[in-house]
């Protein structure tokens, strides 16, 4: 029965290579392209042409006019295709088109196909097939979304770009630029702990789905996940550097940021656990995960309730002063000293008061990573270009 499907797939392959070099080149078809594609994504269940993979990401290098005829031939495939091997085989494809960091990548936005409701059509034992359905709509779902995030984050820079070329003045308050800051990173680890969660529910759900292909597929899952985490890490670190500067609304988002990961940081563990036990060669080496200290949480809360009341607060300080009264020149100009203490304040006999602040601990002071990822998800470490890196 396997030699029967391979050669079934074999004919198949061939049979649409041939459709394809039938074609008129056009602006949005290219034979040569689309003959790459099939033999990228071919219906062998054991692993991917690699060669034929490098060939597609050539194309698209040498340059942009390329992505045009490139994604219609990826998205032919998948619309045709009721093969499970051909559908993550387009997926992990579509997930490289993103390590090539070219503008024109971002602007695809949603995914030109839909594999939300994909269901293999090739196999007779239909129920050892749902959990490889099950992770293609999962992988698709993540994709779809990652896409459509990278979209808006560049229309976002062009309005930003607009936006300055038609200021007036150019010189912003500095409070101003901050609170705009913290609110642009705060959105940022919104969005990327959105997408940790639907990685998080990329996996194969039953053991018939644990086959070489989808083992592959998940070494780019895994390697995606490694870069998505550390962003997140590094966006709380410059979040918590910056807490005690902004006001109640910052604060209350950057708490739910923080209780999240560490809901995320538990769901990691036992995700590099699981694959670790599934073979994910990715898998074998996995980052620390930290949660965050309560105190920290415990922290941000008495900041929020702080914010809360800003007239109350301005009243505490203003009773917190040191009141001189003079005695008269008959006691030689001497002059005797009054002060309010609050648990704020610590007063000296000099005569200065002066605020206890404890420096605050971030959890993440060590862990440093740039804003523009250097990470890869390779299908084969050793062969498979650097895909996609947010």
């Amino acid at each position: 029965m396997r030699l029967w499907r391979k050669v079934s797939g074999l004919l198949k392959d061939q049979n649409s290579i041939w459709i394809a070099s039938l074609s008129r080149r056009t602006s949005l078809r290219n034979p040569d392209i689309e003959a790459a594609v099939i033999k990228a994504t071919s219906h062998d269940e054991f692993s991917m042409n690699m060669k034929n993979v490098d060939r597609v990401f050539r194309w698209l290098r040498l340059s942009s006019t390329n992505l045009k005829p490139l994604i219609w031939a990826i998205s032919v495939r998948a619309e045709k295709t009721r093969s499970w091997v051909v559908a993550i085989k387009v997926l992990i494809l579509m997930h490289g088109l993103y390590s090539t960091r070219l503008p024109c990548v971002q602007r695809i936005g949603r995914l030109p196909f839909d594999l939300s409701n994909f269901e293999d059509r090739h196999s007779r034992k239909s129920e050892e097939m749902h959990g490889i359905n099950a992770f293609i709509r999962a992988y698709f779902a993540y994709l779809d979304k990652k896409s459509d995030i990278l979209f808006m984050e560049l229309e976002e820079k062009r309005s930003m770009v607009k936006f300055n070329n038609n200021m007036v003045v150019h010189n912003l308050e500095n409070e101003e630029k901050e609170n705009y800051s913290m609110v642009q990173d705060l959105v940022l680890v919104q969005k990327l702990q959105t997408l940790l969660d639907m990685l998080l529910e990329t996996r194969p759900l039953s053991d018939c789905a644990i086959v070489p292909l989808v083992l592959e597929a998940m070494d780019c899952v895994m390697t995606e996940i490694f870069d998505v985490y550390s962003r997140i890490r590094f966006g709380i670190a410059r979040i918590l550097s910056k807490i005690n500067s902004v006001g109640k609304v910052e604060a209350t988002m950057a708490l739910k940021i923080i209780k999240k990961a560490n809901i995320q940081a538990e769901e990691l563990s036992l995700y590099f656990e699981f694959n670790r036990d599934i073979g994910v060669r990715n898998a074998e080496v996995c980052p620390i995960v930290d949660q965050i200290p309560d105190e920290e949480i415990k922290e941000l809360e008495e900041i929020i309730n702080g914010v809360s009341d800003k007239s109350e607060k301005n009243d505490e300080m203003d009773r917190a002063i040191v009141i001189h009264e003079n005695l008269g020149e008959k006691k030689d100009s001497e002059s005797k000293l009054k002060t309010i203490i609050t648990d704020r304040w610590e007063t000296f006999d000099e005569g200065t008061a002066i605020v206890k602040y404890t420096p605050r601990i971030n959890p993440f002071a060590d862990y440093s990573v740039p804003t523009s990822s250097t990470n890869t998800v390779p299908v084969k470490p050793q062969e498979l270009p650097d895909l996609i890196s947010f």
